[in-house]
């Protein structure tokens, strides 16, 4: 059977699994907020350190002080209007701009699925969350719809199949499943686990979970998809992410992700759900249950469908921009973020940071403990963009303090994936004479190994 695009744009859906996802989605995003002020996360990262790294072009976002709390304060109640859909649009919007600008304020903590977070809400502004089951709905009849359609809750399904089979894409690399790295450095170390404890010592376990960690990634998209697979890989789902919450430190992005593939199921599964949460709270379902079906405008399907498709149209492509860099991209990181390779490397560095005074000749070392905290520094001693906009911040603060003619210099080793540690960085480079930029940074030392492999 041929496939239709008009016809499939004129299919509709019960309005229930985008219901269960909106609701979920900001349930779980308001106890990360919560999460992450208890921890102390929000002074230790965001107001006690003195220097904050940038993502190139939003060198305008930093943190705000003390008023960094309300930042989250209004992140969290955004995610509250989200997850009861009042004032959706307004709520959505919201939750991406607060959630998106404490993500932009240090690229220290950047991680892929607070990268997923920042991508999905922003798609969430354009799908029709809160037609059903909410509190705009009950509210205000001419906005219930039962229906809506399909491809509104397939754009979800796109998104998390990105994210799956380009993580698993990534994996089939020469380090991953030939060598077992990184997990055969991380995996002993969880020697004090009960009953998995004595498993991670073991060699053909670190193959074993990188082969299984590879296909999974690759085919629960589509296992997912398929009707008769959908409960088997669901509970794999499960299995997988549980698996991985005790094993790394990887915050909520497990339960998200196991609560997110809920969407993959039918109709009936999400009306189940909602019925079970509506006896909770003494809420009327069959108020929303009434039968008509969302029609946009053509004006207004076309726009949305113009902005969805450009999202992932970039989605798709983004991921591959590494393909413009020379040399290897787990050695020069360029192109490497934003393109959901997840937990492939194991990089350890030290840089130390000369001053020069270019007409006398004159220099001193920099304590980089002075500047940056602990985690910061240990990010920026192996990732080139980190060091080129440290260099510059040094510059400036020594000029603010009268020196002069200065020049900046860095002794830079780097150890990637078990291998023994080696020159990173061109010892010999003024890195004041370079710019922060997309372009190759020419200073990186060539990667003595190979990594075959996407």
């Amino acid at each position: 059977m041929s496939f239709s695009t008009k016809s499939y744009l004129n299919k509709t859906i019960e309005a229930a699994p985008l219901a269960v996802f909106r609701l979920f989605f900001g349930i779980m995003m308001f106890a990360s907020i919560i999460r992450f002020w208890l921890n102390g996360w929000i002074e230790k990262l965001y107001i006690t350190p003195k220097f904050f790294f940038s993502y190139y072009g939003f060198e305008w976002v930093k943190p705000l002080g003390d008023f960094t709390y309300l930042l989250f304060v209004v992140c969290g109640i955004a995610a509250l209007m989200v997850a009861a859909g009042y004032k959706y649009r307004f709520g959505i919007i919201l939750f991406f701009l607060s959630f998106t600008y404490i993500e932009l304020m240090d690229k220290t903590t950047y991680l892929n699925h607070y990268y997923f977070i920042s991508i999905l809400s922003f798609l969430m502004i354009f799908l029709p969350a809160n037609r059903y089951f909410s509190v705009d709905a009950a509210r205000d009849q001419e906005i219930r719809f039962q229906y809506i359609p399909r491809w509104c809750v397939d754009s979800i399904k796109l998104l998390l199949g990105i994210v799956y089979f380009y993580a698993g894409l990534a994996k089939i690399n020469s380090d991953w499943l030939l060598r077992a790295m990184p997990l055969k450095i991380w995996l002993p170390s969880k020697y004090d686990l009960p009953f998995l404890g004595d498993l991670m010592q073991q060699e053909w376990v670190h193959y074993a979970f990188s082969w299984s960690g590879m296909l999974y990634d690759l085919f629960i998209p589509f296992l997912l998809l398929w009707k008769r697979t959908r409960l088997m890989a669901f509970i794999m789902v499960i299995i997988f992410h549980v698996l991985t919450r005790v094993l790394f430190p990887i915050g909520m992005f497990p339960y998200i992700m196991i609560v997110s593939a809920l969407i993959f199921f039918d109709p009936s599964v999400h009306r189940r759900i909602l019925a079970f949460i509506a006896s909770l709270f003494r809420i009327n379902l069959d108020q929303f249950d009434t039968g008509r079906s969302l029609v946009y405008t053509n004006l207004k399907r076309k726009t949305l469908l113009s902005v969805v498709s450009i999202f992932f149209v970039i989605q798709l492509l983004l991921p591959w921009r590494y393909l413009l860099y020379p040399d290897e991209l787990f050695w020069t990181e360029e192109g490497f973020r934003f393109s959901w390779r997840v937990m492939l490397m194991e990089k350890a560095g030290y840089a130390q940071f000369k001053i020069v005074d270019g007409e006398t000749g004159k220099r001193f070392y920099v304590d980089n403990s002075d500047f940056l905290t602990p985690f910061q520094e240990k990010q920026m001693a192996f990732q080139p963009d980190f060091i080129l906009e440290y260099a510059h911040f040094l510059a400036e603060h020594f000029r603010k303090d009268g020196h002069q003619n200065i020049e900046v210099y860095v002794d830079n080793y780097v150890a990637l994936n078990g291998r023994n540690s080696q020159p990173y960085l061109d010892p010999d480079v003024n890195l004041i004479n370079f710019a922060d930029s997309f372009e190759h940074k020419t200073f990186i030392l060539p990667f003595n190994d190979e990594i075959k492999g996407l």
